[in-house]
């Protein structure tokens, strides 16, 4: 099969052909009609995680179409169109078997564990535990944008910060964590405060229901400015960059009983930020984290989808082709395109 393939750190991906992905009695092989490059992407190519081993082809939030299904496989088959959480449970463990597969202690993550979605194959473990049927009116670049930064906000907003209607809501960053929050807080009846340093960024993050935007390179202190904005601070803040300066103002712009959730990964050199521990403490806030949504989670979600109330084909920016996904990862640290960029031509 086609695939992008880096066999060293940071080293620039090339297009190659390899070896199909093998097929376990409890998984299956998905054909990949659309996946999304991810910041999570990034973080892996430039050997942050842990868990890939080289060579090593990334991709992590895709939908297609099963290829082959494992004999014992009990509800799915060949056809079928599906996506998958990026966080693969075992479904036999105690963490499975409360319902919460995104913490399994032996969980796998395809484009992390083993090989991911840029290719045109991809294999999945305990299908019967991780897959997601597509509603049959949903496009594959649609889904594939739900895989990993829609689904991740619609947990860390509805499950871990439990957003109400009235309450105030800050974004920190508007990648497509960030805009999917924005979109998810909204869509519960929050208002939203969207920040970030690229204005066309906030000017998307306006469109998608943020009742105020913030330029964090205009103003002196970002939280200030959200504690100014709220008469009070935000009930619920979110970091969804993934970085020191964002979950500290994050923290700092709450009110009293506040809750930050930590959405954006903090790897490398971000990995320890000051959090100002006396606010935490004086007003008896809750800092939270957030790491991918299980698969039955989704019919919620979808829900809403289909009721009309979120549209997350609206966050797509671009699609590519598999050879642009290449620019499109490495350069995603420095890349001003707004939106998702979604790979949809192998």
């Amino acid at each position: 099969m086609k695939a992008v393939v880096y066999e060293k750190f940071g080293q620039i991906p090339k297009v190659m052909n390899v070896k199909e992905p093998d097929l376990s009695d409890d998984g299956v092989i998905v054909s990949v009609r659309a996946t999304g490059v991810c910041r999570s992407d990034w973080h892996g190519w430039k050997g942050h995680d842990a868990d890939i081993e080289l060579p090593h082809v990334p991709g992590h939030e895709f939908a297609g179409v099963i290829e082959a299904v494992g004999k014992n496989v009990r509800h799915y088959k060949v056809g079928e169109r599906v996506t998958v959480p990026f966080v693969n449970g075992c479904g036999s463990c105690s963490d499975c078997h409360s319902g919460n597969q995104q913490v399994c202690s032996t969980q796998t993550q395809p484009g992390f564990t083993h090989w991911g979605s840029f290719a045109e194959y991809v294999a999945i473990n305990n299908a019967d535990t991780n897959l997601v049927h597509l509603p049959s009116d949903m496009d594959f670049a649609t889904a594939a944008s739900l895989g990993c930064r829609f689904v991740t906000s619609f947990r860390a907003v509805v499950d871990q910060g439990k957003v109400k209607a009235g309450q105030w809501v800050a974004v920190h960053g508007c990648g497509g964590i960030g805009l999917s929050a924005i979109m998810i807080a909204s869509a519960v009846g929050a208002h939203v405060i969207a920040v970030d340093i690229a204005e066309d960024k906030l000017e998307l993050a306006r469109s998608l229901g943020a009742v105020a935007v913030i330029n964090a390179s205009k103003v002196a202190d970002v939280a200030e400015a959200i504690m100014s904005l709220t008469q009070g601070g935000a009930h619920v803040s979110l970091d969804a960059l993934g970085h020191s300066v964002t979950c500290v103002n994050s923290i700092k712009c709450l009110r009293s009983l506040g809750k930050h959730v930590q959405v954006g990964l903090l790897l490398g050199d971000q990995a320890a930020p000051n959090i100002p521990m006396g606010k935490v403490i004086a007003q008896e806030l809750e800092i939270i984290g957030s790491h991918g949504m299980q698969a039955f989670r989704y019919q919620d979600m979808l829900a809403m989808m289909l009721s009309g109330k979120l549209a997350p084909e609206k966050l797509i920016g671009q699609s590519i082709n598999l050879e642009q996904s290449i620019d499109a990862l490495t350069t995603m640290d420095t890349s001003t395109v707004p939106g998702v960029t979604i790979v949809t031509d192998f």
